[in-house]
């Protein structure tokens, strides 16, 4: 077994398991979950762990941060999941009882649908870039087979944009991929764009913003052709009403025949609505929104400058970064320049800058260690490494870059430097830079004027300012454990009932201890008293949990059932609630027994110490049923 296995089945286990995963993909450095309750993951197991360099909760996802490895980490994953290629495991709510928030919803769509494509929008936008430098040069000609293969090929993607964009948004929506790679085929469809020729039947909203000449009609309808090759938004919408429209054909369709029909209703009702109404509109509004953010950086190019990229790394700690990509790609499909996101080139520099300061001046070897790979990673613009592993726990490095990145920023954006393809990052990104019109020319030779910059001022603040070196204590000897230690915590039974060992359960998550360790009771009752004096952590909104921490510390889970989440708090009875203080035996929850086994749900009840590393051990009653309160766990600390 690799080492990737057995990193990949010690993630798993402390998310919860994989019934606790909803989805999971990955980006440049993470692994990106979507878990059914963020609240059983154990999060400080997870940053300990070898090869996680940390992890962070946002835009509704747990984050597990890995480095240039994630790829391999992330196959290993989805094996030992036994998830499907691409590690949508279900269409599932959030179980947690949280809210997720407008904007969390949105960062995490965006990242969802552009994730699966970053790879490949970098590799073809830097042989753009590179065919865009060997013009400007004189290298090749525009005119020559060498152009025109590179430029196709660096090209490809961004013109059939839609296609792509088709196939990984309605995978994000939870639809039928081919269907939604046709939706986006039919937006290309080089026939169409040639209609458009010649004088129009008539023109709608005449002497408006949207004026709009009429070539076609759809059963005398009349169809606004636009061109929708490099385009974004009208895609991603079209493929999110697809979903729907798709959901319900195979709900009134039959099986038997639900394999063609099912896709042939859905395309004769989404493909003309898109052109119709869901093109032109969000065409419109794309425009509207990409205006807008080019006049934001218009006010005043300097400032906007010092504050995208002072602030980018830590819009990429929290994966705010996401939100601007929309952006930068609308400036690129309406204008074919994006001057927004051009303004954080510089931070992967500063960062790298700081790390190499860091590297000089620690005396920590570990540090000096780290150091090496995360300044290597940074060069080629991936700086999670750095930020995780380095700058952000020593504080004071991470701040020095983010100013260094700020006046970088503020550098591009005096200069006006655009970029004009989403291309490469870190050195390979510099291509990026150069107008395929004009050739290589200020903006270009300022961008390399700002990352050098933020590199030098990166490294210059962080050395004279300094951090708190971590100073490597000798190796403490290891501890002589006692074998009949006096502190030991008793835990009492919260229902009566049949004992049953955990590993008889029939789920992974309880049965391999991953939640911690402690028995299982078949109740006889419908009653769940306290086991431990201390106080109600949580009571989880559909009831058929609650957690519970001692005034000893220790944490305890009383899981009712398996599956009764399911029943979404039917036949429980809360008589607790959140931070409520317990005594031993006090009633806390009730259910009805015999309508949750008539439902078809299973009964027996695991009963957890949910911190148990926190512990020599957990030992539980040999004895073959309980009553409330009889002595049940023993654990020994």
């Amino acid at each position: 077994m690799s080492n990737y296995d057995q990193l990949a089945k010690d993630i798993l286990s402390r998310v919860g398991g994989p019934k606790n995963v909803n989805s999971v993909f990955h980006c440049v450095t993470r692994l990106r979950f979507k878990l059914k309750d963020e609240s059983v993951a154990k999060t400080e197991e997870l940053k300990n762990l070898p090869g996680v360099i940390t992890v962070m909760q946002s835009g509704g996802q747990y984050q597990v941060v890995i480095g240039n490895e994630v790829p391999d980490v992330y196959k290993a994953v989805v094996k030992a999941g036994n998830f499907p290629t691409e590690g949508q495991v279900e269409e599932s709510a959030d179980h947690s009882g949280k809210k997720v928030g407008l904007f969390s919803r949105f960062i995490d769509m965006i990242s969802g649908v552009f994730t699966p494509l970053l790879g490949l929008l970098a590799a073809t936008g830097m042989i753009k870039g590179f065919t865009a430098m060997f013009v400007s040069f004189g290298w090749i000609t525009d005119t020559s087979g060498t152009y025109h293969l590179l430029n196709a090929t660096g090209d490809c993607l961004f013109y059939f944009f839609p296609i792509f964009l088709g196939y990984t948004a309605i995978k994000k929506f939870g639809g039928s991929p081919f269907l939604g790679m046709a939706i986006g085929a039919s937006l290309v469809y080089p026939t169409l764009s040639g209609l458009s020729a010649g004088d129009p039947l008539y023109t709608l909203f005449a002497g408006t913003l949207f004026e709009s000449p009429i070539h076609i009609t759809f059963l005398g309808i009349p169809v606004i052709l636009m061109t929708y090759s490099t385009s974004v938004i009208p895609i991603i919408i079209a493929t999110f009403f697809a979903v729907k429209i798709e959901r319900f054909f195979k709900n009134v369709i039959p099986k038997v025949v639900s394999t063609f029909l099912v896709p042939f209703f859905t395309l004769l009702v989404i493909v003309p609505a898109t052109f119709i109404l869901i093109g032109p509109v969000s065409t419109w509004a794309g425009q509207l929104i990409g205006a807008g953010a080019t006049g934001v950086y218009e006010l005043s190019p300097v400032i906007t400058g010092l504050l995208i990229g002072g602030l980018w790394q830590v819009f990429v700690l929290f994966g705010l970064h996401w939100g601007l990509v929309p952006v930068m790609l609308l400036n690129l499909s309406t204008t074919g320049a994006d001057p927004v996101i051009a303004m954080s080139f510089a931070a992967s520099f500063a960062q790298t800058g700081a790390v190499l300061a860091v590297m000089l001046k620690t005396r920590n070897t570990k540090l000096k260690s780290l150091g090496i790979p995360a300044f290597i990673s940074g060069i080629f613009g991936v700086t999670e490494p750095a930020i995780y592993g380095l700058t952000l726990p020593l504080k004071k490095p991470f701040i020095m870059s983010c100013i260094a990145a700020g006046i970088g920023g503020g550098i591009l954006g005096l200069a006006g430097s655009k970029l004009y393809i989403f291309g490469g990052l870190g050195v390979f990104g510099f291509p990026s830079f150069i107008n395929k019109a004009t050739g290589v020319d200020s903006g270009f030779y300022m961008a390399l004027v700002a990352c050098g910059v933020g590199f030098i001022l990166g490294f210059i603040l962080t050395y004279i300012v300094g951090f708190q070196d971590k100073v490597e204590a000798a190796p403490a000897p290891a501890p002589v454990l006692d074998p009949n230690p006096n502190n030991r915590f008793e835990i009492v039974s919260p229902m009566a009932g049949e004992v049953v060992e955990l590993k008889e359960i029939n789920d992974v998550t309880f049965a391999g201890e991953h939640m911690g360790k402690g028995i299982a009771i078949r109740p006889v009752s419908g009653r769940v008293v306290s086991p431990i004096t201390g106080v109600v952590q949580t009571v989880y909104r559909t009831k058929h949990a609650i957690g519970l921490v001692s005034d000893d510390g220790v944490e305890m889970l009383i899981h009712i059932g398996q599956d009764t989440v399911q029943l979404k708090g039917q036949h429980f009875t809360a008589h607790v609630k959140d931070g409520d203080r317990v005594n031993a035996g006090d009633l806390i929850m009730e259910f009805d027994l015999q309508a949750i086994k008539d439902a078809g749900y299973e009964t027996i009840t695991p009963i957890i110490v949910a911190n148990t590393p926190n512990y020599l051990d957990v030992v539980a009653t040999k004895t073959a049923s309980v009553n409330e309160q009889d002595k049940l766990l023993t654990v020994l600390s």
